[in-house]
């Protein structure tokens, strides 16, 4: 039994966090500095993009976690610490601060940056800033600490859910950025979990890898991966359940949890998207095994013709065959098909690989809606994978035309 409850990464035991605006960003109305602490030492496990540039917060923060523990997050906004010359310079000093005002070690300490990259990130706001950002430190500062993270975001993103382990009480949550630049493998993004779950390093860095696979490299807002996508996580034990050491009942369990909540992030992160009016989910069914189904649903939502059609609402599915059609993999085009859903009904528009009658108008009703359904049953199997994304429209390129301005 899963719960949806408040609190994002503050809803487990033992977790605290605050925000604050400490300068990097212009707009002194925007929190540009984030703190997520546990009270005490956990469990740690991470992804990265894969990125061949990597803003150096990334690198810091794989080499903190090699020992799989960690007791705190410290994220910037407005500055993404990426192709700098000091950028692990001031990496480190970042955490060396933050150490110092949490009186914890400065390999403890998982560190981000979000925003734009190629410019140098000042240091001074931010040792400034360390000491109140840590005494703020509060059991009420997710809102505080998800602004802060937020980029050129218009919501905040937050999740959580309660189950149990074992009879015993645990929660799962995270909070979420990411609007722009957004890809599998990560997308554009940045992730912090929380949990009070005990569980291993070693099984937590394999939940974290499976559960990611599943929902945020099924993301794309417009097709760019970016240099700075982290999915971190902290397990602090404090729900004292049997620790999970092995794959069982409990880990499963657990998986599950943060699978919610991370797909719960992930469709917020695509409904969010820069310029986006439309959530679009796409489901691909009849798939004769698990990667295919995974890559035909990336490739129907990361087409731009598609993106386009759903903005306007024009039930244009021949690009959606399009789409299948030019992903890797061996399967027979003849025997799928392809529908369009949403809350104002569903409308059939291929069979067989043609196309068949349908109501334009009841389509163009159908895809007015803000969240829209592509369904696609290839008809050759049992595997099934879903995707996210967002339609692409004008405001897009205005956001990204003077993103540095």
């Amino acid at each position: 039994m899963y719960q949806f409850v408040e609190g994002g990464v503050c809803a487990a035991k033992g977790f605290l966090a605050s925000g604050v605006h400490c300068g990097i960003r212009k707009n002194q109305t925007k929190k540009d500095l984030a703190l997520i602490y546990s009270q005490r030492r956990c469990a740690a496990a991470a992804i990265y993009t894969q990125n061949k540039v990597k803003g150096a917060p990334l690198e810091v923060t794989r080499a903190h976690l090699a020992d799989g523990m960690a007791q705190a997050i410290l994220c910037n906004s407005g500055n993404a610490n990426t192709c700098n010359a000091d950028g692990m310079d001031i990496a480190n000093a970042m955490c060396a601060g933050a150490a110092l005002a949490l009186h914890i070690p400065e390999e403890d300490i998982v560190v981000a940056s979000t925003g734009v990259i190629g410019q140098p990130l000042p240091l001074g706001p931010i040792t400034a800033a360390l000491p109140g950002l840590a005494a703020a430190l509060s059991a009420e500062g997710n809102a505080a600490a998800s602004e802060a993270i937020l980029t050129t975001d218009l919501h905040q993103k937050q999740a959580a859910v309660q189950f149990e382990l074992g009879g015993k009480p645990c929660t799962v949550g995270g909070i979420a950025k990411g609007s722009g630049m957004i890809h599998p493998n990560m997308a554009t993004m940045l992730c912090f979990v929380t949990t009070d779950a005990a569980i291993s390093p070693a099984m937590l860095q394999k939940a974290c890898k499976s559960v990611a696979d599943e929902t945020f490299n099924m993301v794309s807002v417009d097709g760019d991966t970016s240099t700075n996508d982290m999915l971190a996580i902290l397990a602090n034990g404090m729900a004292e359940n049997d620790p999970i050491q092995k794959e069982g009942a409990d880990y499963y369990a657990f998986a599950q949890a943060l699978y919610i909540v991370c797909r719960q992030l992930s469709r917020a992160i695509a409904a969010d998207g820069e310029g986006a009016t439309k959530l679009l989910e796409c489901t691909v069914e009849g798939a004769p095994d698990k990667d295919l189904a995974r890559r035909v649903a990336k490739s129907i939502i990361c087409s731009n013709l598609v993106k386009t059609a759903m903005f306007g609402a024009d039930a244009n599915w021949g690009r959606v065959l399009c789409a299948i059609g030019y992903t890797a993999g061996e399967f027979d085009i003849s025997r799928v098909s392809a529908a369009f859903s949403s809350s104002a009904g569903t409308v059939e528009v291929c069979q067989g690989g043609a196309g068949i009658p349908f109501s334009e108008e009841l389509a163009k009703q159908v895809l007015s809606q803000p969240e829209i359904q592509i369904q696609v049953d290839l008809g050759q199997g049992a595997e099934s994978a879903t995707a996210w994304g967002c339609d692409l429209s004008y405001d897009y390129v205005k956001i990204n035309g003077d993103y540095r301005t």
